[in-house]
């Protein structure tokens, strides 16, 4: 089969019923952008919509790409010329959406590990503007680093080197300052990744010059994503993908229709933002909370109260879940019943019910095979993100247990129990099936379950304060509830724990 990039010698024109190709002058826009990451979500979101308004003629500018390590997918950016495919699937008011496009918004990729003197003299590089990451929940923290590293160890320490590479090279000019945005999916992710690289520059003593310029002439902006990536879908979908298109591609990555890129910002930021008004699906505006709330607490929040019920009770994938009577009952019922009240925000219930609705019909994508594993990954820190915050308003607002949560956080207590491979990595079987598990906490967990009764265990991790910031057993009936669906999880198994669950609910409306 051809490869991606012999198809585009080929391309002519520049479209086609099955493919929209680059046209030639977007390989000679200037690069505007530095990135940290390569994963499925900014080549499904950012970098679509960046090489969106390059097409449209706005913006104009490409991308350089920072990967922490070598190989992996870097290799394939080498090979594609740092093309792929982003193959969107859905539905857009009730009509279906196909459409494959090769995306040319990035035109280098650098290894931090073996390449970061090539990162700093980008940085000194007049065209430069925009700052984009994606570095996981848990890249955005505070490591106390010599920044002078080569490279250094954190994603703000790598920024924060960047940041005084470019001050030196234009000796502080505070018309040289870029646009930062972060797209971690933590709240305030822009103050809180300023806040910490203003402490490393303070800590690594670059000078009060330095960190006036840091502070007045860059702007951190607070931002939403929300697009479901699934990246690469299986084998089978792949080679059908494959042969619709007529070539290979080793970065293909499907989305779905659906796109939001909220973006907390100035006139200023609109204006170094400029393919805010040619990429569908971008806003900037001073306040993006509600936006967040509802993103990170419906549909976040509802996946990782999910993945460990779902993949026990053998779903592979959120589609595959809506498809199951009983467990489709449970997150429609988790979200609207349990999250919606529970966020910590001023939400207007009829919107909220909206989005909710709106979310469950994306998570029934026919076009998308949205693996539970790849959502658990870090599952713990999107625990305490996602879920706690509306775990402890709902009880200031209802002071009585949210069932469905409950059910939700025993599961994950199962799901986590593992035999470890590290400290991040361990090992669990559910159906007679193993499974990789991919949290910091995996050893934590594996301990926990090496010694203690289930009982002992909900215990003692509701109690954990520095795993959610808060003392859980404290919340009344929490401890027990979330011990008693343990209990029946692991003696009875998820599809009699659910059938039971729901007969009680029946029977409580009965009474």
């Amino acid at each position: 089969m051809d490869t991606l990039t012999h198809q585009l010698a080929l391309a002519t024109p520049h479209t086609s019923a099955a493919v929209s190709w680059p046209a030639s002058a977007l390989f000679a826009l200037p690069e505007k952008v530095l990135q940290f990451g390569t994963g499925v979500l900014l080549r499904g979101l950012p970098d679509f919509m960046i090489d969106e308004a390059n097409r449209k003629g706005i913006f104009n500018g490409r991308i350089v790409v920072v990967k922490s390590t070598d190989g992996g997918d870097a290799t394939a950016f080498e090979r594609q010329d740092n093309l792929y495919t982003v193959c969107v699937r859905g539905v857009d008011d009730g009509h279906p959406v196909e459409e494959n496009v090769v995306c040319a918004s990035i035109s280098r990729v650098l290894s931090a590990k073996s390449q970061w003197a090539e990162v700093l003299k980008f940085a000194a590089s007049p065209d430069l503007q925009v700052v984009i990451s994606n570095t996981t929940e848990v890249g955005i923290q505070l490591v106390n680093e010599d920044i002078h590293l080569t490279p250094p160890t954190s994603f703000p320490g790598k920024l924060l080197a960047v940041l005084y590479a470019r001050f030196e090279a234009f000796e502080g000019d505070m018309n040289r300052g870029l646009v930062i945005v972060p797209t971690e999916l933590i709240p305030d992710n822009g103050r809180k990744l300023e806040a910490i690289v203003l402490e490393l520059a303070h800590r690594n003593d670059l000078g009060s010059a330095f960190i006036d310029w840091l502070e007045a002439a860059n702007d951190f902006c607070n931002t939403l994503v929300d697009r479901i990536v699934p990246g690469r879908p299986e084998p089978t979908a792949y080679e059908a993908l494959q042969a619709e298109l007529g070539y290979q591609d080793d970065l293909l990555t499907v989305a779905e229709a659906y796109s939001l890129w909220a973006i907390e910002g100035s006139e200023r930021v609109r204006e170094v933002l400029s393919f805010y008004t040619a990429a569908t699906g971008v806003v900037i505006r001073p306040d993006i909370t509600l936006f967040r709330e509802l993103k990170l607490r419906l549909l976040n929040g509802t996946h990782t109260l999910s993945y460990g019920l779902a993949h026990l009770a053998g779903c592979t994938t959120v589609r595959e879940s809506l498809e199951n009577e009983d467990l489709a009952r449970f997150i429609h019922n988790l979200m609207l019943a349990d999250l919606l009240p529970g966020i910590p925000f001023a939400v207007d219930e009829k919107v909220g019910q909206r989005f909710g609705m709106q979310v469950l019909d994306r998570f029934r994508n026919p076009y998308l095979e949205h693996r539970w594993l790849a959502i658990a990954m870090q599952g713990t820190a999107k625990m305490q993100m996602r879920n706690v915050p509306t775990l402890l308003h709902y009880y200031q607002q209802h002071s009585a247990v949210p069932h469905y949560m409950a059910l939700g956080f025993a599961a994950y207590l199962l799901f986590m129990r593992n035999t470890t491979t590290g400290a991040s990595t361990g090992h669990g079987e559910a159906n007679g099936q193993p499974y990789t598990i991919q949290d910091d906490r995996a050893g934590y967990f594996a301990d926990l379950w090496a010694r203690l009764s289930p009982e002992e265990l909900t215990t003692a991790a509701l109690h954990n304060n520095a795993l959610w910031g808060h003392d859980l057993t404290r919340l009344p009936g929490f401890a027990d509830k979330v011990s008693h669906y343990l209990a029946q999880l692991l003696a009875e198994g998820v599809p009699a724990t659910l059938a039971a669950f729901f007969a009680r609910k029946a029977a409580a409306v009965a009474s």
